[in-house]
C-alpha cells in the first residue's frame, strides 16, 4: 500500500528523538518501567545509525526536583513523600548506559532545568521537559527548526504517557512522524494502531536503519 505523500518521511531531514531513557526508568529500577531495559539494544542501534548518517538526535529527559514541585500533579504526592526519581545530580537521572555518544558529558541539570539545550556530541542534544509532551515549555521545536528537521523518529520509554503525548504534539505541528515500534517500551497493538490512524508511520528499528542508509 502506498503512503500518502503528505506522510512520507523525509530521511534527509529526519531527527531521532528519544524519550525518558534514563537509569531510574529502566526495568530493574525501583520506579522503573517494564520493558525499558529490553529496548536498549535497539535504541543503541538507532542512535549509531543516526550518528553515522549525520542526522540529529535529541534526548528528552525528566528531572524531578526534591519534593516534586516541578512534577506532574499525579506524581507530586509520591515525590513529596520522599521518593527520589531522576533527581538533580543523581546517577538515576543520567541517560541509560550506552545511549549517549562516546565522551559525552553528564547531564547538566542546572542548564537543563533553566530551559537550555545541552550539546552531548556533534548534532546530539539533551532537553528537559516538565510534563508529558516533549514540546510543552521546551526549546525542542526551535532546535528542530534550526536543524532543518521536518520528520521525527520517536523511541524510548513508556509509550502510553510521554512518547504518545510527544507524538501527538509533533503531529499537531505538521512533522512527519515515525515510531520505532521495537525501540519503545509499553507499546500496545491497540495504542500503536490508534496513532497510525493519525498518520504516524510504524516501523521497526531495521526498517528505520535501512531507510536512513
Amino acid at each position: 500500500m502506498s503512503i500518502d505523500p503528505h506522510l512520507v518521511p523525509h530521511w534527509d531531514t529526519v531527527a531521532l528523538v528519544t524519550i525518558d531513557v534514563q537509569r531510574d526508568f529502566l526495568s530493574e529500577s525501583p520506579y522503573g518501567i517494564a520493558g525499558t531495559t529490553e529496548i536498549l539494544p535497539n535504541l543503541g542501534i538507532l542512535a549509531k545509525a543516526f550518528r553515522g548518517a549525520g542526522r540529529p538526535i535529541v534526548h528528552i529527559v525528566r528531572i524531578y526536583e526534591p519534593g516534586g514541585g516541578n512534577a506532574d500533579l499525579v506524581r507530586r504526592s509520591l515525590l513529596g513523600g520522599g521518593a527520589r526519581i531522576a533527581a538533580p545530580g543523581s546517577e538515576g537521572s543520567q541517560l541509560a548506559p550506552g545511549l549517549a555518544p562516546d565522551a559525552a558529558p553528564e547531564l547538566d541539570h542546572a542548564r537543563l532545568l533553566a530551559g537550555e539545550t545541552q550539546e552531548l556530541g556533534p548534532r546530539e542534544y539533551a532537553i528537559f521537559k516538565p510534563r508529558w509532551g516533549a514540546f510543552y515549555q521546551t526549546p525542542l521545536q526551535d532546535e528542530l527548526h534550526r536543524l532543518g528537521v521536518d520528520s521525527i523518529v520517536f523511541a524510548g520509554c513508556n509509550f502510553p504517557n510521554c512518547p504518545r503525548a510527544s507524538i501527538i504534539q509533533a503531529s499537531e505541528r505538521d512533522y512527519r512522524v515515525i515510531v520505532a515500534t521495537d525501540a519503545l517500551s509499553q507499546g500496545s497493538e491497540q495504542g500503536l494502531r490508534e496513532v497510525s490512524r493519525m498518520g504516524v508511520q510504524l516501523m521497526t528499528t531495521d526498517d528505520v536503519v535501512n531507510a536512513l542508509g
